[in-house]
């Protein structure tokens, strides 16, 4: 396993990281040379960071030279980082069409940064349908670490601050576990919303529903606590079940 990045880790061992710029062709080239697949993360990791036509050209092309590199060095998969920002978070311009959200939506970015993310979904299914390669793409929620989990409790009092991903996250482990599965699933250029099993409230689901969005259909069966951002599909076909939540970490 070799970690690819613009600078050197200090948690890794020189063998184990290779530092390359990915939005040059050659470079992501060589950095892939010899691999059987690739996780592609590499990103600016959010909006705002960046300025808006900044993160939209190092997004794409990264991608896009990642992409065109697997083909071309005979990798047999590719599994990438999507965003849960495709779904139209942060659900200001229009409200969510129903809930639980699934990948059925049709995608609504409202920013340069989700627009990379629905230009690279394309990307997948036009580099799939060319050459059969696998493009798995995963839309990760917002993701947390234990150390993050501290803060939900000042979320429970105001159901609107944490209303814009539909209450969603998900724990950085369980990005890794979706990455391996991807890994080895019998699919080919699809997209899976990857979030926790449960919102990071303590009200029950439907009632946040009930008091932030009162016009927006609530379709099924809904557990308590369950998550708005749908892992059914992920669930049926790479066998993602989440292992991680804040409940372990934080009383309520």
């Amino acid at each position: 396993m070799l970690s690819v990045d613009l600078v050197r880790s200090p948690e890794l061992a020189d063998e184990q990281q290779l530092v390359a710029d990915l939005t040059e062709l050659g470079q992501a080239v060589e950095a892939l040379r010899g691999a059987r697949a690739v996780v592609h993360l590499a990103a600016i990791p959010a909006p705002g960071l960046r300025p808006e036509e900044y993160t939209f050209r190092v997004n794409t092309s990264s991608t896009y030279n990642v992409f065109s590199a697997a083909p071309l060095l005979g990798l047999e998969r590719v599994v990438w980082a999507s965003s849960e920002t495709v779904l139209g978070l942060p659900f200001e311009r229009e409200q969510p069409p129903y809930a639980p959200i699934d990948e059925e939506q049709p995608p609504l970015p409202n920013f340069s940064y989700a627009l990379s993310k629905l230009v690279s979904e394309e990307l997948a299914r036009q580099f799939h349908r060319w050459t059969g390669i696998p493009y798995v793409g995963l839309r990760f929620s917002n993701v947390m670490e234990p150390p993050d989990y501290e803060r939900f409790p000042s979320f429970w009092d105001d159901a609107r601050l944490r209303k814009w991903n539909l209450w969603g996250y998900v724990d950085a482990r369980d990005v890794a576990l979706s990455c391996r599965l991807a890994l080895t699933a019998d699919v080919g250029a699809e997209v899976f919303i990857v979030a926790a099993a449960d919102t990071c409230m303590t009200r029950p689901s439907r009632e946040l529903m009930a008091e932030v969005y009162p016009d927006v259909e609530v379709r099924g069966e809904l557990g308590e606590h369950e998550t708005l951002l749908s892992i059914a599909k992920a669930r049926r076909l790479l066998g993602y079940e989440p292992q991680h939540g804040w409940r372990d970490h934080v009383s309520s």
